[in-house]
């Protein structure tokens, strides 16, 4: 039997479209519904939080999950992602290389995790489980959910990572997935994987993937409007010596 988002403590952001806000490092995970697909954005950081993730999903969705897209390969957005191996997954150009079994992509996300206060042995396992991503998007892709339901899936960066995906769902309002290209509980966060010198550029294609009038979720905080990405845009230029 299906619930309403707020019964499951999801923030419904238009018809069919919603987000959720994990606990421990306040990551937004997204769910975009059509008549025949369910669409979630991002997997959280670990199998067990991904195994909650898609039980909430089924219940809001009344089916399995059918797409995963993954924004940027950041532990606490993907190490969930292996409660999702039945789904198609997505991901911007060069993420699967960084999910490859032994590779060193697949270390450091471990790594990460553990320095960021994930129990050592679900960051081994997560690490372990990622599964492949079959689906690379360069530049934008349509993926049609059904019952008129349309996203683009978009590759808008580098930036916040060298390899951020967006993923706009069309509407009125339309809704923005933004990952952590925007950031709205702390400053972004530039790890030695960030793009700083064009992480400007990457938010301007997602503000014209957006417009004006789009409602944007960043990866950590509440959902925010344009004129705030516009000033975070502005702000990161400063901050990295980046001339608009």
């Amino acid at each position: 039997m299906t619930v309403t988002w707020a019964e499951l403590g999801w923030e419904r952001l238009a018809d069919g479209v919603g987000r959720c806000r994990l606990p421990g490092w306040d990551c937004t995970a997204g769910l975009v519904l059509g008549a025949d697909a369910a669409l979630m954005v991002d997997a959280g950081s670990s199998l067990a939080e991904g195994a909650r993730l898609r039980e909430a999903a089924r219940r809001l969705a009344g089916r399995r999950v059918t797409h995963l897209a993954l924004t940027h390969p950041h532990f606490d957005h993907v190490f969930g992602a292996a409660a999702f191996r039945d789904a198609e997954v997505y991901g911007a150009v060069g993420t699967d290389a960084l999910f490859a079994p032994g590779g060193r992509g697949r270390e450091a996300l471990r790594a990460d995790a553990v320095a960021e206060g994930l129990d050592p042995g679900a960051a081994r396992e997560a690490a372990e489980a990622l599964c492949p991503v079959r689906h690379e998007v360069r530049g934008e892709q349509p993926l049609d959910l059904g019952g008129g339901r349309q996203v683009v899936l978009a590759d808008v960066g580098p930036g916040h990572t060298g390899h951020d995906l967006a993923v706009l769902v069309p509407g009125a309002p339309a809704v923005v997935f933004c990952g952590d290209l925007v950031e709205e509980s702390g400053e972004p966060q530039a790890g030695a994987d960030a793009v700083p010198e064009r992480w400007p550029a990457a938010l301007d294609r997602l503000l014209g993937l957006g417009g004006d009038d789009a409602l944007y979720v960043p990866g950590h905080g509440a959902v925010v409007d344009a004129a705030f990405v516009r000033a975070q845009r502005d702000a990161l230029a400063a901050r990295f010596g980046v001339s608009r």
